[in-house]
């Protein structure tokens, strides 16, 4: 509900963004400034920034590695079981897919919403957003079906995406079975806690990180959507992996087996060094360490074996049923600091080119809800076979390793 002027510049003042009081009174975008300010949870904010002075404490002795089952290892015959559990999932229609898609390829030197970057395999370059549709229409195929596919965007990616995707005919994905609803987001406030100015005139917004997922997809109404469906279980996956399995009748099968609500595939850490989350148990209950936030003698601790204790990555390839994502969507958000360089507008109307990092931003993380749930069925896989993704413009993660696997792995086909 908008709030009138006098409203917000005593919330404003309470709250310590005098400087946003002094530019609300001259700017020429007054309304548009009021009715975002008026939608702003002030107690929020406040607590948010006063998580930015308390360090991040890993409990040790309440973490310890998590079980896994390693497909690999599998006798055939139970493989076989299990997927045939997961293929009647599939071929009863009770399935759908997710995309986190909200993300810009900046750190690809790329203009536009990651989707839409191109990528060099052969026998043609591709667009990620045709790898993931040509993917899924295989699977369409193999099974008979045509599976609802909904695609997580952000405000500042929403029309970009929709247009590319329209332009190019979804990439022959049925237009009718695609679904787009947008993730959250968050101002960001500069190391003293002050809110930000946008070259727009507005509070510089931008989103709270893929754990907004599952309040997104409750307001947005897509759960409800997901229901009308009959959809029972919901693949949930990242844009930017070009080797990425979304229809995989053993995770199913593995999860349903397990009397489990959430399942995750995932691939061993290269090395400890490796920038990527870890599963684990915290507290009795499944959980993710970000690379972040692993002690690094934790990080490099092995079994008998040689194999990392805590070597499960964490590659954003998750199953959940129907009822763990309703769960989700009701549990309240932790959110997590990064800091960043973020030009601003100042008070006299001059924009402002940081030299060094000067803000934070909070995001959730996807995989912060899992400590909610009593277990998770883990299901490790080949790095070659599920993992490429596209993250940064060159090195570990770039469009070239990406490139690669992909040719590897469709090569052998």
């Amino acid at each position: 509900m908008k709030k009138d002027l006098e409203e917000v510049k005593k919330l404003l003042m309470e709250n310590n963004q005098e400087h946003i009081v002094t530019y609300l009174e001259k700017c020429k975008n007054q309304e548009a400034l009021l009715e975002q300010l008026s939608e702003f949870d002030f107690a929020q904010l406040k607590a948010l920034y006063e998580t930015t002075k308390k360090p991040v404490e890993i409990e040790e002795s309440q973490i310890e590695p998590i079980k896994y089952v390693d497909k690999n290892k599998l006798p055939k015959e139970e493989v076989e079981a299990l997927e045939e559990a997961g293929r009647k999932v599939i071929r009863d229609g009770d399935y759908a897919v997710v995309t986190m898609a909200g993300g810009q390829g900046t750190r690809l030197g790329h203009k536009g919403p990651k989707g839409t970057f191109l990528v060099d395999v052969e026998p043609e370059p591709k667009y990620i957003f045709q790898i993931l549709a040509e993917s899924l229409i295989r699977q369409n195929k193999a099974y008979g079906i045509t599976i609802p596919w909904y695609i997580m965007t952000s405000e500042e990616n929403n029309e970009e995406t929709i247009t590319f995707l329209e332009k190019h005919a979804y990439f022959g994905y049925p237009k009718e079975s695609v679904t787009f609803f947008k993730q959250g987001k968050l101002p960001i406030m500069n190391l003293d806690g002050k809110l930000l100015i946008n070259k727009d005139g507005l509070i510089r917004e931008a989103s709270d990180g893929n754990g907004s997922i599952y309040p997104s997809l409750a307001k947005s109404g897509m759960l409800d959507k997901m229901k009308q469906q009959n959809v029972k279980w919901v693949f949930i996956g990242v844009v930017d992996n070009i080797l990425l399995n979304m229809v995989d009748p053993l995770l199913i099968g593995l999860c349903q087996k397990d009397k489990n609500q959430i399942a995750s595939r995932t691939v061993t850490k290269i090395n400890p060094q490796e920038r990527v989350g870890v599963f684990c148990k915290k507290k009795g209950h499944p959980a993710v360490i970000e690379y972040t936030e692993i002690p690094e003698e934790m990080a490099e601790e092995v079994d008998e074996e040689g194999e990392l204790f805590y070597g499960e990555a964490h590659i954003a390839c998750t199953l959940y049923s129907m009822e763990a994502l309703e769960k989700a969507s009701k549990i309240q958000s932790q959110y997590h600091i990064a800091v960043k360089k973020m030009s601003y507008l100042d008070e006299a109307g001059n924009w402002i080119e940081p030299e060094k990092p000067n803000a934070y931003k909070f995001e959730s993380f996807i995989f912060d809800v899992f400590e909610a749930f009593d277990d998770i069925s883990i299901l490790r896989s080949k790095r070659e076979e599920n993992f490429a993704p596209i993250k940064n413009r060159e090195g570990n993660d770039s469009p070239e390793t990406a490139r690669k696997l992909y040719n590897q792995f469709y090569g052998n086909k």
